[in-house]
C-alpha cells in the first residue's frame, strides 16, 4: 500500500519554515512521508544549522528550488524577496512535482502551502492535487488582511494601502487593536515597497481561496474574535516540538545549546530571556541602550546576538560591558528557543513578538516584555498586552529610541507584578488545552490527516 506523500513549502523567512516544519513531523508520527521544500538560498543554512545532528528524520526529504534571486541579493528585502519568487518559484514546483511524481511510487497526494504564498494553491490546483494552506502567523492578521475591502470602502485606507488618517480599528472583540498605521504592509520599508506588499497581499488574499484547507497556528481559546470572522480558518497550533518530545529544526543559524548548561546555574525564575527573531535589525545607539539597560537590571540575562543584528559590523558592545556583567550574562548567535523558554530560571522574554516567539512563550507561561520591530508584530503586541494582559510595551522616546532607564523601569514592572505571571500560568493552560484529546487543534490535525488519506 502506497504512503501519503506531502509536499510542504514554507514562505521563505525563519518564522515559516520552523512551524511548517514542525506540522510536518507530526504528519511523520501518522505514517506520512514529507517532501519539505525550502528555496536553494534557505536550503543551505537548514542543512548547515542542523549539522550532523538529524532531527528531521529519516521520512522528511529536504529539497530546494530557486527563488528567484541572485546568491548576494538580500532576503531581507521582502519586495525583491516577493517579487522574485512570483517569477520564478511557479514554475520551478511545477517542474519538481513532476519529477518526484515520474521517480517515485508514493506520488505526491497533498500540497501544503504557506499561507503568504497562495499562488502554491494555484500550481496544486492545476495539477489536480489535494491542496491545503497552512496560516504560520495570527489568526488576526489573515482577518486584517482579509478586511482590506471594507477599510477601503470606510475610507480607512487609500487604494495604495495608505491609512488616510491614524486611527485604531478593532474587526472583533477579545480581537486586539490596532493602529491603521501599523498595518502589516504599511511598516514594511518604504512607500513603493509598502505598495508592492499591499498588491500582493490583494492578489494572495484571492489565490488562497483555491485552498481546500486553511489551518492556523493559533487556537481558538487564543484568538475567539478572529477565527470568529474566518469560518473557514481551522486551527492546528500550538505547534512546537515538546509536544511531541522531539526537538525544534528548520532554523537558519545553529543553535548555541551551551547556554542551557549556563541556565541550569541560575536561580529559578531569576533570568531575563531577550531574543529579536531572525529580521530586526538595530542602529549602534539602540543596540547600546539595550545592552547598557540589560547591565542596569542588576539580573543575569540571556541575550540573542545574530552576526547581523546590527548595521555596524564591528564590536557594538559599549566598551567594557562584557567585562562588567560577567557571567551575569550570557550572549549567544542563536538559542535553542523553545528549550530556553521552558527552562524554569527564565523569568521574562524581552522579544520582538514574532508569532513563533510570541505562541512559544504563551505556552510555556512566560512574562513578556514587547519591542516589536515590523509587519504582524504590532498586532501581536496587542494580543500580549491588551487582551492576555501577560506583557507590558517599550515605549520610544522622542527620537525614536528605547532608553537604558525604560527598559530597567518595564523589566522591574513586569517582574515586580505577580499578576502578570499568573495570568501567564492562565494562558498556557488554555493554548495547550487546545492539543488534548478533545481540544480544537487535535480534532483538526487528524481531520486533515483523514482528509489526506482519503
Amino acid at each position: 500500500m502506497r504512503r501519503p506523500h506531502v509536499l510542504a513549502i514554507p514562505y521563505p523567512a525563519q518564522g515559516h519554515v520552523i512551524p511548517l516544519l514542525e506540522l510536518s513531523q507530526c504528519l511523520v508520527k501518522h505514517g506520512f512521508r514529507v517532501t519539505f521544500v525550502n528555496t536553494d538560498y534557505n536550503h543551505k543554512r537548514v542543512v548547515n544549522a542542523l549539522g550532523e545532528k538529524n532531527c528531521v528524520g529519516d521520512q522528511i526529504k529536504l529539497v530546494s528550488i530557486p527563488d528567484g534571486m541572485e546568491p548576494w541579493e538580500s532576503r531581507n528585502d521582502l519586495c525583491k524577496l516577493t517579487e522574485a519568487n512570483l517569477r520564478v518559484m511557479p514554475g520551478k514546483l511545477e517542474e519538481l512535482i513532476e519529477n518526484i511524481n515520474k521517480q517515485e511510487a508514493d506520488k505526491i497526494s497533498c500540497v501544503i502551502g504557506d499561507g503568504s504564498m497562495g499562488w502554491v494553491m494555484e500550481v496544486a490546483e492545476k495539477m489536480k492535487i489535494q491542496r491545503a494552506a497552512f496560516w504560520p502567523a495570527a489568526a488576526g492578521l489573515l482577518a486584517l488582511s482579509f478586511g482590506i475591502p471594507k477599510f477601503l470602502k470606510d475610507g480607512i485606507i487609500d487604494s495604495d494601502g495608505t491609512p488616510i488618517k491614524k486611527q485604531k480599528i478593532r474587526l472583533a472583540p477579545n480581537m486586539a487593536a490596532i493602529s491603521s498605521s501599523n498595518f502589516a504592509w504599511a511598516c514594511i520599508g518604504d512607500f513603493t515597497s509598502q505598495k508592492i506588499i499591499f498588491d500582493f497581499i490583494l492578489q494572495n488574499n484571492e489565490t488562497l481561496k483555491k485552498s481546500e484547507f486553511l489551518l492556523c497556528n493559533s487556537t481558538y481559546d487564543l484568538e475567539p474574535g478572529a477565527f470568529a470572522l474566518i469560518p473557514e480558518l481551522l486551527p492546528i497550533g500550538p505547534l512546537l516540538a515538546s509536544n511531541r518530545l522531539g526537538s525544534s529544526a528548520g532554523h537558519f543559524w545553529p543553535e548555541d545549546s551551551t547556554c542551557l548548561k549556563w541556565l541550569n546555574q541560575q536561580q529559578p525564575n531569576s533570568v531575563i530571556y531577550v531574543a529579536f527573531g531572525s529580521f530586526t535589525v538595530f542602529d549602534k545607539i539602540q543596540f547600546q541602550e539595550l545592552a547598557l539597560g540589560l547591565e542596569l537590571c542588576h539580573k543575569p540575562f540571556l541575550w540573542v546576538v545574530r552576526p547581523d543584528i546590527t548595521y555596524d559590523s564591528n564590536d557594538a558592545y559599549p566598551e567594557g560591558f562584557q567585562d562588567r556583567v560577567g557571567t551575569r550574562g550570557q550572549m549567544v548567535g542563536w538559542a535553542p528557543q523553545q528549550k530556553v523558554l521552558s527552562h524554569p530560571s527564565i523569568a521574562c522574554f524581552l522579544s520582538h513578538c514574532g508569532w513563533n516567539s510570541t505562541m512559544e512563550g504563551v505556552s510555556n507561561g512566560v512574562p513578556f516584555l514587547c519591542w516589536p520591530y515590523f509587519a504582524d508584530q504590532f498586532l501581536n503586541e496587542g494580543y500580549i498586552c491588551d487582551i492576555w494582559k501577560v506583557g507590558l510595551r517599550l515605549t520610544k522616546n522622542k527620537n525614536g529610541i528605547i532608553t537604558t532607564e525604560e527598559i530597567k523601569s518595564e523589566v522591574e514592572k513586569v517582574l515586580g507584578d505577580e499578576n502578570f505571571k499568573a495570568r501567564a500560568l492562565e494562558l498556557k493552560e488554555k493554548s495547550l488545552n487546545s492539543l488534548t484529546e478533545n481540544g480544537q487543534s487535535n480534532k483538526t490535525f487528524k481531520n486533515l490527516v483523514e482528509w489526506i488519506k482519503a
